[in-house]
């Protein structure tokens, strides 16, 4: 039985980079950028009004009031053509081209007009309320970085870069199979003996929102034949799962059949808590992650390692910000030799300090709990006693925190 931190690195280290390809920028919301994307423009491409007003000679307004000619008008996307002379202004709007000549925009508040005659009423220095060209940013300045997921900001950069196509990774395809011959689908007759198989449903769900491609196999009955029929639908997968029958019961057959066919183990135990029968390894030169068929254990495993896997193929695995904390809501035991991860609540204290809460109860089969909870609180192998107010370390399930990306679990 082996460490968190050592079948993670495991986890990490046995799955490969997905491939790239060019999608048209508006299909690239949530996808995960292959390289490094640099401006084809300068933004503004020239220098434009900050506010609608009249464009001037900033020495000609030194002296107040003072009475320039009107000799034209610049709008967003018709400039004035001519250039500003002495004593000469330029009607302009917000976002319209400064004309040559002009160094400052007086807003059309300072000034009164009399047909073609403008008076200026305050001074305008040199550069005043004018965006110089480049302001926002230049051509060839690299503003998304390889790795980013794509936001609705960043699709919008994009396209004020002038860039309609990206380069993107390929969504991994995560074949998974259920195993056991209790196992029926929603919706399907259900038997006296038989249980739903709600980590079908929950995993192709976390699946599409970690950015890959579920492929579900369906469910593997307990004998050899049917395991083998199902599992040889996960060629050409970039990573095979399988939920169940990863223990040593009398039918979990997914570690026998795996060594039949020449699984190279990487593992088989992590020392944590829930998830402890829980196998990685690499079969006919595909990846396999082996969940525990416990709906709790499998969620809580796919937090922990099925993300590490899929964010490490599509290039993100440094997506996350660092550890995240919260005060401890209430007092917890001392632990043993395995890495908990507790259900918990989240809140603020009224001094608005970010207070977790694990629920008082942790068994493994209430899915419930694992519903309601915002994150989990991770305890260390052998942590002492800790008491309430004291920080933990906490992985958010979901759109909390106001994490980058969107949380730690990504909709768990």
């Amino acid at each position: 039985m082996i460490s968190v931190s050592e079948a993670l690195a495991k986890v990490v280290e046995g799955v490969s980079r997905v491939s790239t390809e060019q999608v048209p920028l508006p299909a690239a919301l949530g996808r995960v950028l292959a390289e490094d994307v640099s401006s084809r423009v300068s933004h503004p491409p020239v220098a434009v009004s900050a506010m609608d007003g009249y464009a001037v000679r900033s020495d000609d307004v030194e002296n107040v009031p003072v009475t320039l000619k009107r000799i034209g008008q610049s709008a967003a996307g018709a400039g004035y053509q001519g250039s500003v002379g002495r004593d000469e202004t330029v009607r302009i709007f917000t976002g319209a081209p400064v004309p040559d000549g002009a160094d400052a925009i007086v807003i059309q508040e300072d000034t009164e007009t009399d047909a073609e005659k403008i008076t200026i009423k305050e001074p305008a220095p040199e550069g005043h309320f004018i965006r110089p060209a480049g302001l926002d940013f230049k051509q060839d300045d690299v503003l998304l970085h390889a790795g980013t997921i794509m936001s609705a900001r960043d699709i919008g950069l994009a396209a004020a870069m002038n860039v309609p196509w990206l380069m993107v990774r390929r969504r991994p395809r995560i074949a998974y199979a259920a195993t056991g011959d209790e196992v029926v689908m929603p919706g399907d007759h259900l038997g006296p003996d038989q249980i739903i198989s709600s980590n079908s449903i929950a995993l192709d769900a976390y699946i599409r929102v970690l950015g890959a491609k579920p492929i579900n196999l369906g469910i593997a009955r307990d004998n050899e034949k049917s395991l083998r029929q199902v599992l040889d639908g996960a060629k050409g997968a970039d990573l095979l799962v399988t939920m169940g029958g990863a223990s040593v019961g009398d039918f979990d057959l997914v570690k026998k059949v795996l060594g039949d066919d020449g699984i190279d183990l990487g593992f088989y135990k992590v020392a944590m808590r829930p998830g402890k029968p829980l196998i990685f390894g690499r079969l006919k030169g595909i990846p396999v992650l082996g969940l525990p068929g416990n709906p709790v254990s499998a969620g809580v495993t796919s937090v922990i390692f099925l993300k590490a896997a899929i964010d490490e193929m599509l290039g993100i695995g440094n997506a996350d910000v660092g550890p995240r904390t919260a005060l401890l809501g209430r007092d917890l035991e001392e632990n043993d030799h395995r890495q908990d991860y507790l259900r918990a609540k989240l809140s603020h204290d009224e001094d608005g300090h970010l207070v977790v809460t694990p629920f008082e109860k942790q068994d493994s089969a209430m899915m419930a709990w694992l519903a309601e909870a915002d994150c989990l609180v991770v305890r260390p192998p052998n942590a002492k006693a800790a008491k309430k107010g004291e920080p933990a370390e906490i992985i958010p399930l979901g759109v909390s925190l106001g994490a980058p990306g969107g949380g730690g679990s990504g909709l768990f």
